[in-house]
């Protein structure tokens, strides 16, 4: 029984916990209306960003608003927009939150596919 306690403990201390979440849509503040009704353009590449901050006792990294927007960030720099008729779609965002004890990690990655009009 000692040894059972004694695993269980071990177990419960040693082990950590993640939660996840998806949101997905359009949450672009500018929108811009575009007829995708004709065969006017081409899918290119698909393209994510990370972003991702540490907190102890629930202190330190940045708030969850500029987790979001360095991670959005980080996507329209790899997708190469510059100067080109290009554009993003689908954009998603996905949440990671992992725990142990008073150590929370929070991570967001965000995803979109890059299209080229003719």
């Amino acid at each position: 029984m000692k040894n059972f306690l004694f695993i269980a403990l071990a177990t419960m201390l040693l082990s950590s916990c993640a939660m996840h979440n998806s949101y997905t849509g359009n949450l672009n503040a500018h929108q811009t209306n575009v007829v995708l009704s004709e065969s006017n353009y081409v899918v290119k590449d698909q393209v994510t960003g990370k972003a991702e901050a540490t907190y102890v006792f629930g202190i330190g990294g940045i708030g969850k608003k500029s987790l979001f927007n360095a991670a959005r960030q980080d996507m329209y720099m790899n997708a190469d927009l510059n100067g080109k008729s290009r554009a993003l779609i689908n954009e998603t965002f996905e949440t990671k939150t992992s725990f142990f004890l008073i150590v929370w990690k929070k991570q967001i990655t965000t995803s979109a596919h890059v299209i080229e009009f003719k």
